[in-house]
């Protein structure tokens, strides 16, 4: 296959990378807002539990663990520390919150059992007892085709309206230069549908440090449908149509056990005579439904010249611009046998070789989004005007970090340490240039 076929399939964030000097500091506190909920928080209705979700052993935190209202379509994930933060409706105080993590026991949670701050929830690893799997498949790529041809039957075959929190980082070595989050409004279309999906821009929030990138603007095109296009089932042109899925090798690495349902472990890497940048990683199938719940995956970055042009829309003179590494998650929430996108993450660096310098400069740029609730969809897509434009800049189109409570009862990924001190930092400047 040409290299230009493959730029079709292996589409991912693209950079604009500007050799134009900005200085100074963004300190406006507009904010952009919309109506389909109130703009304003109200404590008087929900109750804010915070807390740590970690392996009963080891005690180390467990990443992307999922916690949900059950009942309900409200949810949220731990964060990289295994830290989360949950809003639950005072309505359903009395309620119980279901936790799980690949790999291990669900647990079942009295929401009346829980503080507000500093909850520990530990989590039982599952051993499975091989004994317990009646077939384990023969070739994995036959398997891996079965995967894609039952589409249909397991993944949502309706149109849902969800609420999603979106956050993207930019950090130049160790420092936060950048960063911007929301809460979106998404049009998710039918998997079978060729139809892409559709955010509206709902209430954001974002700073960037313009005095700390050198000479040159990094920003990031797309904001969440970058995420979007993660969902690998409604756009298996990313790794896996039919003509691609032979470029792999696939192998059955393990058998696990998520959400009481008994999973397939695949890894899969590109075949070794394929030069162009494909993916490898590991894909988690239910065994009964044979349905993808969870995937991690990487880029081939070996090839600088060919994954620079994937990434890269502009770049300074006199500077080489390459990524270095490339790194997707995304994983799947059940309902009533069907399976719909639950949450994805980016994480990608990039290195810069000047010519007249003696020392490069390293970018690691994240994106990730994660829905905290949703419905079948009752009203037609969002209209034309008030639709997020699939190449927006998130930077450039929001700004402001001064209030504090400025989520209100959405449902927010917690924010790791960093990037937490990184918005106080921001929110106690903003309130020193108020005073």
């Amino acid at each position: 296959m040409k290299t230009m076929n493959f730029k079709s399939y292996l589409r991912g964030l693209k950079l604009l990378v500007a050799s134009v000097i900005f200085m100074g500091f963004v300190n406006s506190t507009r904010a952009a807002s919309g109506s389909p909920k109130s703009n304003q928080p109200d404590t008087l209705t929900y109750i804010q539990f915070k807390g740590s979700v970690i392996d009963q052993e080891s005690r180390n935190p467990l990443t992307f663990a999922s916690l949900t209202i059950e009942g309900t379509n409200i949810a949220t994930i731990t964060n990289t520390e295994g830290e989360f933060a949950l809003k639950v409706p005072k309505s359903l105080a009395n309620g119980k919150i279901t936790v799980a993590f690949l790999g291990y026991k669900d647990k079942s949670v009295p929401i009346s059992l829980l503080k507000t701050e500093k909850n520990k929830i530990e989590l039982e690893l599952f051993v499975v007892k091989l004994t317990e799997i009646k077939i384990t498949p023969k070739d994995p790529e036959l398997l891996m085709r079965e995967v894609m041809n039952k589409r249909a039957e397991n993944y949502f075959n309706e149109a849902t309206t969800m609420t999603a929190f979106y956050r993207e980082t930019i950090k130049k070595r160790r420092t936060y230069v950048s960063l911007s989050e929301a809460v979106v409004e998404l049009f998710k279309q039918p998997y079978q549908s060729n139809k892409p999906d559709i955010a509206q821009l709902f209430k954001a929030r974002k700073s960037t440090d313009y005095t700390k990138l050198d000479t040159l603007t990094f920003k990031l095109q797309g904001g969440p449908y970058n995420t979007l296009f993660l969902d690998i089932m409604k756009n298996p042109e990313m790794i896996f149509t039919d003509d691609m899925l032979g470029n792999y090798e696939y192998k059955l690495d393990n058998i696990t056990k998520i959400n009481d349902r008994f999973i397939y472990v695949i890894t899969f890497k590109q075949r070794p005579y394929i030069t162009a940048p494909l993916y490898f990683g590991t894909l988690y199938i239910d065994t009964e439904s044979l349905a993808i719940t969870n995937a991690s995956f990487n880029l081939n970055v070996s090839n600088k010249q060919l994954t620079a042009e994937m990434f890269i829309k502009k770049k300074p003179v006199g500077a080489k611009v390459y990524p270095t590494s490339a790194a997707y998650h995304i994983d799947y929430r059940e309902k009533n046998g069907r399976w719909h996108y639950s949450y994805s993450r980016g994480q990608i660096t990039f290195k810069i070789e000047w010519e007249k310098r003696l020392f490069n400069t390293n970018y690691e740029s994240t994106i990730e989004m994660a829905v905290t609730d949703w419905e079948q969809a009752s009203e037609k897509p969002v209209r034309v005007s008030e639709r997020m434009k699939s190449d927006i800049v998130m930077t450039d189109e929001i700004s402001g970090f001064a209030d504090r409570s400025f989520w209100g009862e959405y449902n927010v990924i917690e924010p790791e340490k960093p990037i937490e001190s990184a918005i106080r930092k921001i929110q106690k400047k903003l309130e020193k240039e108020g005073n």
